[in-house]
């Protein structure tokens, strides 16, 4: 017999719920980088010359790019938050963003390896991008065996 008592889940039949699927630490990190992501979203869109001005780069001729890109990462950012509030639901939005993040990770690496971004940029890259793919990797292991 089990030491915990059956979930009111199992009890009634109902969906399992995200406290349910969930760890408490795999609900907070997506939350966090939902967060982030709003919050690094609003910098591309609005602060873009800023952020250029702090990598000593020459800022874009034209905003539009860097800016749709901030509306990608914000719609990654409402994705996880989606993720953490529903994971079995909305967990292709996780891989989505898990991939995004390990590709345009490869990409930007190679930029800086070529020289056309400052070494600057890769603990930004290693804090925004590369530090969330093990544990995207190990939620989405996780989500795969509850769905």
């Amino acid at each position: 017999m089990s030491a915990h008592p059956p979930s009111s889940v199992a009890r009634r039949g109902a969906s399992p719920t995200p406290a349910d699927v969930l760890h408490p630490w795999m609900r907070f990190l997506l939350r966090f980088a939902g967060f982030f992501n709003l919050l690094a979203a609003l910098c591309m869109m609005c602060f873009y010359h800023e952020g250029y001005r702090w990598l000593g780069l020459k800022g874009p001729e034209l905003a539009l790019p860097v800016q749709v890109m901030g509306v990608l990462v914000g719609l990654f950012g409402v994705g996880y938050l989606l993720v953490a509030a529903r994971p079995l639901e909305n967990v292709n939005l996780l891989h989505l963003g898990f991939w995004s993040k390990a590709i345009s990770s490869a990409f930007a690496l190679a930029h800086v390896a070529a020289g056309n971004l400052p070494w600057l940029f890769v603990p930004i890259l290693l804090f925004a991008d590369v530090a969330y793919l093990p544990f995207f990797w190990i939620i989405l292991r996780h989500l795969k065996r509850h769905g």
